[in-house]
């Protein structure tokens, strides 16, 4: 599939065709004529009609949207299929690979809706995804459009550059001491050349003892320039390591923010594993790029620089001796790592994948133990490293393999040196210092030859870290303030109107919700398992964004004020209770950083939580382990509703805050509930229906939409209600279990007598 600027330009007589009689809205690749055979074409949707146009047969089909009252999706193995009901009947109305199955699911949603009446089709919005590169027509990484195979490593060398750019004095500070080393390095083959001529092989050894402080003269100045040469090397090495740790050090605040921008939809298209990677992996991989690795090449390119064009000065044509095998080396070089690179980056899902394991392993000890699940979780992570171990030995075996061919052909050089040098002196052409001479340039020359060996592979390694890290650093949050965004005072007079959602294009969780709350007000959301009642809360909070209607806090859309704005002025008791590793007074004060010990305990009392952590061994101060697993789950919740009202918000927000609590500190929970939801606007979601027996309003939800409103009084009276049904179930089961406590207790004091 072309990427959508190319599809559009491929197509542009069909949408000139077409927007002669029509305007077209949007438009996208299929590739499946109705045979199921490979066959190019495009879906073309328009305000009047649905055109599908295919490229070889060159037929256009319309389909008046009138006449759609609805459409679905389906899938067969290796594609999909997009039917609509026309006319009363179904028929088939475009295929495509299954990778295409998103865009084609986004369609299917649109003509639903335009069959439902909600949505006119010129106010249809649709999202492109391309899941196949262009190029190589391999699937793109889940929630990505970079094509890891096809990526150019030059646009990894510019986000490089623009992160080390800050730091350009210093780098250039680094590149004079290598040019120093380096030159150093080069002279020292030189003087060497002149000690065995001058002195070592000298016709008149007297003339030599004559001149001994002269000899000292030489090897002292070859003594200081190797002392000098480490000096350098030593400062070169500290003005890196500066370069290295600042870059690494911003590197990694970079893509922590990032991560922390991005929705929750965002984050979760990432495993654990996958961004811990990125964050902690990845950017040491490009700190020992930085520090060792690419210094380590430029100083050698530069050594091979120098000393090739010395060769030349004093001898083009040993020059070429030495010079002729190196590309027949970098050509074999260049032909693994074209062969390799597809591998590097499967090394790097295998081992992202590796560490998910075993994150989830640590974060699910408890259930690992309690199942008895030891020996299986050891399985899993064993077929995951071995995995990783695989594709990593198919690498090292690749290069073995070619390296000692290389080195061979590098050597080749160095043998028709000796040869040619070896004559050369024999006719008195060349002296003995000047062969050793060449010989040290040599060295000088094939060593960073050989060290190259390994430099594709280095490359290729930093260069997947840094499109890795760059990635998310790029990746554009799916909830993001508007530029025009502005922080907001809030009252709590919250609005949702005509509110559609779903988490993908296929289908919706919530359709056409309404409601009011008043400043103030309390909401209970009732309904079964499923219907939504989460989701519309984490709307509420701008967890995510809706797909159509709008949702207003104080008659200000809430994607006008800003996230920041919004949220710290909100108070959220999840069901799922969080803590952190930490003190219990930390955790507490996570919601106001600067409150002070007064207020933190006064929290606690009104959650009900003040008594059992002054019997924690050391009441406040006591840590709790990760996630709060030394303490109940009732305890852990009543320290997420201290915190809530620590928070001291305009809008609370309870998603089944007493799910855990037992009845009597249940109801020490609900008269502290009720006192903070006192001039509050609150938001609240409980199975128990006892938990909203205060709220002002109840919304029902049932079919994804809303099914009742009204206090618990009206929607009780409504015989065959949805809401009646709820409180009649509950009190059967009230009941039942209070005539089995009964029964237990007689049963309990007959065995007693």
């Amino acid at each position: 599939m072309l990427p959508q600027k190319e599809f559009e330009a491929s197509i542009a007589p069909l949408l000139k065709l077409v927007n002669q009689e029509d305007t077209v809205v949007f438009s996208f690749p299929v590739n499946l004529n109705s045979k199921g055979e490979v066959e190019e074409g495009a879906v073309l949707f328009g305000e009047k009609a649905l055109y599908l146009a295919r490229e070889e047969s060159g037929e256009m089909l319309s389909f008046p949207f009138e006449k759609i009252t609805s459409a679905r999706y389906d899938s067969f193995p290796g594609g999909a299929v997009c039917e609509v009901l026309y006319d009363g009947s179904w028929q088939e109305f475009c295929r495509s690979f299954a990778s295409e199955k998103e865009n084609l699911s986004q369609l299917v949603r649109i003509l639903k809706e335009i069959g439902d009446g909600v949505l006119s089709p010129k106010d249809a919005r649709f999202t492109y995804r391309m899941t196949q590169c262009p190029r190589c027509r391999q699937a793109l990484p889940r929630g990505s459009q970079i094509c890891p195979a096809c990526l150019d490593k030059r646009s990894s060398v510019k986000k490089l550059y623009g992160l080390i750019r800050p730091q350009l004095g210093w780098i250039l500070v680094s590149m004079l001491l290598f040019f120093f080393t380096s030159g150093m390095n080069v002279v020292l083959p030189m003087i060497q050349g002149r000690l065995v001529d001058d002195y070592l092989t000298a016709a008149d050894p007297a003339a030599v003892l004559s001149s001994f402080s002269s000899v000292v003269l030489v090897v002292g100045s070859m003594a200081l320039i190797r002392v000098f040469s480490v000096l350098f090397t030593i400062l070169r090495n500290n003005t890196l390591s500066r370069i290295s740790n600042k870059t690494v050090v911003e590197l990694r605040r970079r893509i922590y923010e990032s991560i922390q921008r991005l929705s929750v939809a965002g984050i979760s298209r990432h495993t654990a594993g996958d961004l811990m990677n990125r964050v902690s992996g990845d950017t040491d991989i490009i700190s020992q790029f930085l520090t060792t690795q690419l210094p380590n090449l430029l100083e050698q390119a530069i050594v091979v620089v120098f000393v090739t064009a010395l060769l030349f000065v004093h001898s083009w044509k040993m020059a070429l001796f030495v010079l002729i095998p190196a590309p027949f080396a970098i050509l074999l070089f260049r032909l693994i790592w074209r062969r390799n690179r597809k591998l590097y980056g499967r090394q790097w899902v295998e081992n992202s994948k590796a560490n998910t394991v075993l994150h989830d392993i640590f974060q699910g000890v408890r259930v690992v133990k309690v199942f008895g699940t030891e020996k299986k979780e050891i399985e899993k992570y064993d077929a995951a490293i071995r995995t990783q171990r695989d594709i990593s030995y198919r690498n090292e075996i690749a290069w073995s393999k070619v390296v000692p061919y290389a080195e061979f052909v590098i050597q080749i050089g160095h043998f028709i040196l000796l040869y040619y040098a070896g004559n050369q002196i024999l006719g008195e052409q060349m002296t003995i210092g000047e062969l050793t001479m060449f010989s040290s340039f040599v060295s000088l020359i094939y060593t960073p030859l050989r060290s190259m060996a390994n430099f594709p592979r280095v490359i290729q390694r930093a260069a997947t870290a840094v499109n890795k890290v760059f990635e998310v650093i790029d990746e554009k949050p799916d909830v993001a303030d508007r530029p025009e965004a502005r922080e907001h005072t809030i009252r709590g007079d919250i609005r949702l109107e005509n509110v559609w959602f779903g988490y993908n294009e296929n289908e919706n969780v919530l359709e056409d919700v309404s409601v009011s709350i008043g400043p103030g007000e309390m909401l209970g959301i009732v309904g079964r398992s499923g219907v939504g009642k989460s989701t519309l809360i984490n709307l509420v909070m701008r967890l995510y964004d809706v797909d159509r209607g709008s949702i207003t806090v104080d008659g200000v859309d809430i994607r006008d004020m800003t996230q920041h704005s919004l949220r710290s002025q909100i108070g959220v008791v999840l069901q799922e209770t969080f803590l952190f590793a930490g003190t219990v007074y930390e955790n507490l004060a996570y919601a106001k950083p600067n409150a002070t010990y007064r207020e933190v305990i006064e929290a606690a009392r009104l959650a009900g939580a003040h008594g059992f952590i002054m019997k924690l061994p050391d009441g406040y101060d006591t840590v709790v382990g990760e996630k709060g697993y030394t303490l109940s789950g009732g305890e852990r919740q009543r320290i997420a509703i201290a915190r809530a009202i620590l928070h001291d918000p305009k809008i609370l927000i309870l998603d089944e805050a007493t799910s855990a609590l037992d009845t009597e500190t249940e109801k020490l929970i609900q008269d502290a509930l009720q006192r903070l939801c006192k001039d509050r606007t609150t938001i609240a979601i409980a199975h128990r229906l006892s938990t909203l027996r205060n709220a002002t309003k109840l919304l029902v939800l049932d079919q994804k939409r809303v099914a009742q409103v009204g206090t618990h009084d009206q929607l009780v009276a409504q015989d065959g209600g949805i809401y009646q049904g709820l409180v009649l179930a509950q009190r059967e089961m009230a009941s039942f279990r209070k005539e089995k406590k009964v029964s237990s207790d007689l049963t309990n004091s007959e065995n007693d007598v």
